[in-house]
Parts: C-alpha cells; sequence; structure tokens
C-alpha cells in the first residue's frame, strides 16, 4: 500500500473507534490522517475500497505464517485464521463500527478474499470448492469474534469446528485435501 493509503487506514480506525463508521467521511480521514484528499480519493474513492485495503492489510497476518513448519492441514489453517483473528483483536472497537456501518454486500465481498489468504498461507491450492468452503468457514468465524471478547475460546473453538466439518465435506465430494 502507498503511505497515503497507510495513513489513511490508520485514520479511518481511528475514527472508527470513537464514533458510527456511518458518521465518518473519506475527507474526514484524510484531514486526520494529514493526507491530500484529492490523493487520497485517486487511491480510494470511497470507504468501502479504503475497507477493502484494510482488509488486504488485515490479511497480511495469515499470509505471514506460511513460513509457518506443519505436517497437518488442518493445524496451518487454524494457524492462518487465527493469526488473522489476532490481528483483528488490537482494533475490536473500530472494526465492530465499520462492519455496522457498511453494507452487507461489501463487507461479504471481503470474505472470499481473506478466505483464499487463509487457503494460500497453510499451502493448499484455492479451487473452487475450497475456497466457498473456507469462505463459509471464515464468515462464521468473524460473526463468533465479534460477540468473543478476552481469551477467544469460542472463535477458536468454533474455527477449529468448522474447518473440521470442511475437510470432511470436501472429501466426500473429491475435493479434500
Amino acid at each position: 500500500m502507498s503511505e497515503t493509503l497507510d495513513k489513511a487506514v490508520d485514520a479511518a480506525l481511528a475514527l472508527a473507534a470513537e464514533r458510527p463508521w456511518r458518521e465518518v467521511s473519506l475527507r474526514q480521514i484524510a484531514e486526520r490522517a494529514g493526507v491530500d484528499f484529492a490523493q487520497l480519493y485517486a487511491e480510494t474513492p470511497g470507504k468501502p475500497m479504503l475497507t477493502l485495503a484494510l482488509s488486504r492489510q488485515l490479511d497480511q497476518a495469515a499470509l505471514a505464517t506460511a513460513a509457518t513448519p506443519s505436517d497437518d492441514v488442518h493445524d496451518r489453517l487454524f494457524d492462518a485464521a487465527m493469526a488473522r483473528i489476532e490481528a483483528m483483536e488490537p482494533n475490536r472497537a473500530a472494526l465492530l463500527s465499520m462492519a455496522k456501518g457498511e453494507s452487507r454486500i461489501a463487507l461479504a465481498a471481503h470474505l472470499p478474499l481473506t478466505a483464499r489468504a487463509i487457503l494460500e498461507a497453510a499451502g493448499v491450492p484455492a479451487t473452487a470448492p475450497r475456497l466457498a468452503a473456507m469462505t463459509l468457514v471464515w464468515a462464521r468465524a468473524v460473526q463468533v469474534w465479534r460477540d468473543d471478547e478476552g481469551a477467544l475460546n469460542r472463535t477458536m473453538a468454533e474455527i477449529d469446528r468448522r474447518l473440521k466439518q470442511m475437510r470432511e465435506r470436501l472429501g466426500r465430494i473429491g475435493a479434500g485435501f
């Protein structure tokens, strides 16, 4: 990401933690970030595109687990998904504000991208059935995360359970790993 976009993402997180995301404008984000509004607009002409940039930034946490050695695919997928969750945790209030203020369609567009990052980080080729299955796993994990403050035990249990289901169901259709 560019320096402008990095600063804008940080400013967006700060503003979203302070007030409802719907009340935050792209111009306010530029002002808080100390960046030229026209430059920010050229890079991301709307808040949905800014949240996409944020999501891609958070996906880097999952992708960083690619070097984690493990023979078990489940463990690698779990580690990548949890790395993504843990990357979200410091900005919980802002991310929840953004989730409430963004349209469901805009948020849903991010799910397959994160699912692909998790699969690829785990060394699992993102075939169509696997991507669809991992998208469902990730969507459910995020739902549980929203209400799971603290040690994230419910989130970890949900990811573990859903990954086991995914492996079993993909195996039934010959798309397993």
